[in-house]
């Protein structure tokens, strides 16, 4: 009797369950001025529920029935946004925060605005904008902000099972990340030192509020990177009562907690662990990966015109290797393993003033790395422990003088230790150059500054302009500052039209491991890329948008080998590189600032966005072509040269509670260097012969489940369906003295869980 009543008392919350109710609350603001806006009108598209803001800019909505919806800010004077995927669950309030763009004059018999695809005021051009559950709901992606962001134009994968992100062209070490204002050289595991890739980003998805990600033309507030900035806004914790989230997922498990520290400010943690390691260990691998990452943020508000934060994020990589028996330690004689203890931590200080506001933040990033490759005796081939360390302080200004004119400008100032001690016996290339480098120890001190200033203009309701000047100052190198005029603009042919243009000079510093030679700060200089882009854009409906670009990036001054005159450091940075990859990225050699190319292309692309039409999607289509010129003067493809990239990326939202999605993908082939018949590479067919061309189908399918107090989020993620196991590596086997091509680990199914209350 007793189960019976049990089991009558399971179904009595399962069935009140269905009934259950949540809220959203959030803010809005001006998007140029951060200043709060009273009397926004807040609609839940399609329903009755609505509310307006207050004094404050915050609203809150209470009483709605769990379910995804989009919510609609809106106010005379100012373009309307919408938030799509807000879901409203019982466990917790969800959180729908505005900035809305006021219009220099209203626009007359408006029938379809760009309410879906509002983007900062900066923002003109190649940029996207996306939220959390957009990102968490992407095939193949492990819920992961970089993977996510693999299915827009212009953007290709040097490998699918890595984050190096290659963008029009570029290397994998031009690509900008700025988490919560704080620049961060890298925010994956195991990552590429002198690069920005790695298998997996250590930033908790949870904690993610939204992410911009511009492929180009970005205005100066953004330098020392070439060819793309990725921002993440993390959110704030909740304010109501302690909270969290225990998550299993495909690749690590992880509790969160959040919550109120007195009154108006709040916190959020989060700790998680891979268990890789026990499937490779089940699996009889001669190599253990293993991570952990955390996270901590703390937001206070010192009065209505002011706030700080605190922030904390760390990442702890280990590679355990097993050598008991000779085929193992034959393996992992060709890994380069890296143990790497990395972190971020900063304090950001906000106040509001009349008409604008400014932050100052003072952050450091650390990073150590421990890398290291042996051969089968278990001597060491390769050996490289170094440490990055940035200390900075920022400070930003944004003013608007009208509803038509503001102004930005900041200050930035970097001081950076760096120490390497790296051992490379004499080694030998497969193409027969003799690596000079057998030790080298360094410690040095660096320092970087730089100063911006954007001028934004509204002409006539039509003209949008934004006008930019930014300094760049490094101080080993021959040549110390640099300076990056840029220019965008916007034409708004008609309510749905829009004409954009945007050109400018973008400089890198060289990577602090490249100039771990002497000789080198006297042979580079920044890399330059020239950038020129026009593209047009159509709103096909409310919540659908067909954009056409078509770019030119101009580089010069790139590092080029005066070893291997043939290779320049552009063709670089992806991978785990190692012997394989002749300890390529490194740039540990002599090295020449002779290197130039260029990268051209034309990108299309479709969105529709999640609206009461329960489909949602990205098509994107794009051909390019790149090609750089080392010390030799022979122009040949960049090594990441995909011609063609076709994605399709989308999904369906059944009801509250089940939803399905795809990802597909197709890739060129990318050029690579043929092995002899001895294992040796010739220069004369280096990046001669192509790689098949790549591509998969991505499956997911997400079930919710709502309790009292409890949400309950499970799915399968099925990767590459039919089980395509082509790569685009090459290696030689000198076992069997023959070349092998490199298969991916074909089809993955993963399950995922999380239970938040």
């Amino acid at each position: 009797m007793g189960k019976i009543l049990l089991i009558l008392s399971l179904l009595s919350s399962l069935i009140l369950a269905q009934n259950e109710k949540g809220s959203i609350y959030g803010k809005v603001t001006d998007a140029v001025s951060n200043q709060p806006l009273p009397g926004v009108n807040i609609i839940l598209i399609g329903t009755n529920y609505g509310a307006a803001t207050d004094l404050d800019g915050k609203f809150e909505i209470i009483g709605i029935p769990v379910n995804s919806y989009q919510v609609k800010a809106s106010i005379i004077g100012y373009a309307s946004e919408i938030k799509t995927d807000i879901i409203v669950r019982s466990s917790k309030p969800a959180q729908a925060d505005f900035n809305l763009t006021e219009e220099a004059i209203q626009l007359q018999n408006v029938t379809v605005n760009a309410g879906y695809f509002s983007k900062a005021p900066t923002d003109i051009i190649s940029t996207r904008n996306f939220g959390y559950e957009e990102i968490r709901r992407t095939p193949g992606g492990f819920e992961d902000v970089v993977r996510a962001l693999s299915v827009l134009p212009g953007v290709a994968q040097a490998d699918p099972g890595r984050n190096d992100l290659i963008v029009r062209g570029g290397a994998p070490s031009e690509n900008l990340y700025i988490l919560d204002g704080i620049e961060v050289p890298n925010i994956n595991h195991f990552g590429t030192q002198g690069a920005s890739g790695g298998p997996l980003s250590y930033i908790n998805l949870d904690y993610v509020k939204e992410t911009s990600f511009s492929t180009g033309g970005f205005s100066a507030e953004y330098g020392d990177k070439l060819s793309s900035v990725l921002k993440i806004d993390l959110r704030n914790g909740r304010e109501d009562r302690l909270g969290g989230k225990a998550t299993i997922s495909a690749s690590q498990f992880g509790l969160n907690l959040e919550g109120p520290i007195g009154d108006n400010n709040n916190f959020i943690f989060s700790a998680r662990r891979s268990y890789l390691d026990f499937i490779f260990k089940a699996a009889g691998f001669g190599f253990v990966p293993e991570y952990y990452d955390l996270i901590s943020k703390a937001n206070f508000k010192l009065d209505n015109s002011s706030n700080i934060s605190f922030l904390f994020v760390g990442a702890f990589d280990n590679v355990k290797y097993f050598n008991e028996t000779a085929d193992k330690r034959f393996d992992n004689s060709r890994i380069l393993g890296s143990d790497q203890k990395q972190y971020v931590t900063g304090i950001y200080y906000q106040r509001l003033i009349q008409n604008g506001f400014f932050n100052i933040t003072l952050s450091r990033t650390y990073v150590d790395y421990n890398t290291q490759q042996r051969d089968t005796l278990l001597n060491p081939i390769f050996k490289n422990i170094s440490r990055e360390q940035e200390n900075s302080l920022r400070a930003d200004l944004v003013y608007k003088f009208s509803s038509s004119t503001e102004i930005s400008a900041g200050i930035m100032g970097k001081y950076i230790k760096f120490e390497a001690d790296v051992l490379l016996p004499n080694f030998v290339t497969s193409f027969g150059d003799v690596l000079p480098i057998n030790s080298l120890n360094t410690n040095e001190n660096y320092s970087k500054s730089s100063a911006y200033v954007n001028l934004n203009n509204i002409f006539f309701s039509k003209l949008k302009t934004n006008l930019g000047l930014r300094l760049d100052y490094f101080n080993p190198l021959k040549k110390k500052f640099y300076l990056s005029p840029r220019i965008s603009a916007s034409y708004n042919f008609t309510d749905l039209t829009s004409l954009n243009a945007s050109g400018g000079v973008y400089y890198q510093s060289p990577s602090y491991i490249w100039l771990a030679l002497d000789e080198n700060k006297n042979n580079l200089e920044d890399i330059r890329a020239e950038h020129l882009i026009l593209g047009i854009d159509h709103l096909i409906r409310e919540d659908a948008l067909i954009k056409v670009e078509a770019f030119y990036k101009l580089y010069s001054d790139y590092p080029t080998s005066l070893i291997r005159p043939y290779l320049v450091l552009a063709n670089t940075g992806a991978g785990f590189s190692g012997s394989e990859d002749n300890f390529s990225s490194f740039g540990l050699e002599p090295l020449t600032d002779k290197g130039k190319g260029n990268s051209k292309g034309i990108e299309l692309s479709i969105q529709k966005k999640l609206s009461q039409l329960r489909f949602y999607g990205i098509f994107s289509l794009t051909y390019s072509e790149t090609k750089f010129t080392p010390l030799d003067g022979i122009t040949r493809p960049g090594i990441y040269d995909q011609k063609w990239i076709l994605n399709i990326s989308g999904g369906y939202k059944f009801n509250k509670k089940w939803e399905a999605s795809l990802k597909f993908r197709f890739a060129s082939g990318s050029p690579y260097t043929p092995y002899e018949s001895d294992g040796t590479q010739l220069v004369s067919k280096y990046l001669t012969d192509y790689y098949n061309p790549l591509h998969s189908l991505d499956l997911r399918i997400d079930r919710r489940w709502y309790f009292e107090k409890l949400t309950l989020i499970t799915y399968i993620d099925i990767q590459n369906v039919y089980n395509n196991k082509s790569s685009n590596s090459i290696r030689w086997d000198p076992r069997t003295q023959k070349a092998e091509r490199g298969e991916s680990i074909g089809i993955l199914p993963s399950l995922g869980l999380s239970l938040e209350f």
